[in-house]
This record gives structure tokens, sequence and C-alpha cells, in this order.
């Protein structure tokens, strides 16, 4: 295998990779954000405060985004399987 072979699988990997965690990074950033002004707007200083909105917000954006998700990594894996005998050469 070539170092552009090598560099190519990677960086399909990397974004693949940051195409899947985008959606949940942005909705728990969000959340987060959101949370933190509430927390600021009424001096309310729970640190616990944040942790359950965020696990809702993750477990809808799962449920949403679910399937595209699998689908995309699914596809990106078939891809990187299939190309190995010409990887090989």
């Amino acid at each position: 295998m070539t170092p552009e072979g090598v560099m190519t699988l990677g960086r399909g990997a990397m974004e693949i990779t940051l195409m899947v965690a985008g959606p949940l990074l942005l909705v728990v950033l969000v959340i987060g954000l959101l949370v933190s002004i509430f927390q600021a707007a009424t001096q309310i200083n729970e640190a616990t405060l944040s942790f359950i909105p965020k696990l809702v917000g993750v477990f809808v954006t799962l449920v949403i985004a679910g399937p595209w998700m699998l689908t995309t990594m699914v596809d990106y894996m078939r891809l990187v399987f299939t190309s190995i005998p010409t990887m090989a050469n």
C-alpha cells in the first residue's frame, strides 16, 4: 500500500468521524450554552442541572439522525472492506 493510499484512507476516516459526531456535538454545545445562559440569568449554580437536558438532547438526536449515521458508517466500512484487494497491490 502506498503512502498516498494510507493518507486517503485516513482522511476518509477522519471525514466520516466528523460527519457522524458533528450532530451530537452540536446539540450538546447548543444545549450547554442555553443552560449556561439560564443559570447565569437566574443565578442558579448547580453543576448537575445541564446533565439531563444534554442527555435528552443526545437521545433525541440519535433517534432522528441515528439511521443516517449508521448508514454513513456502514457505507464507509463497505468501501474500506471492498477496497482491501486493491490495497494489497
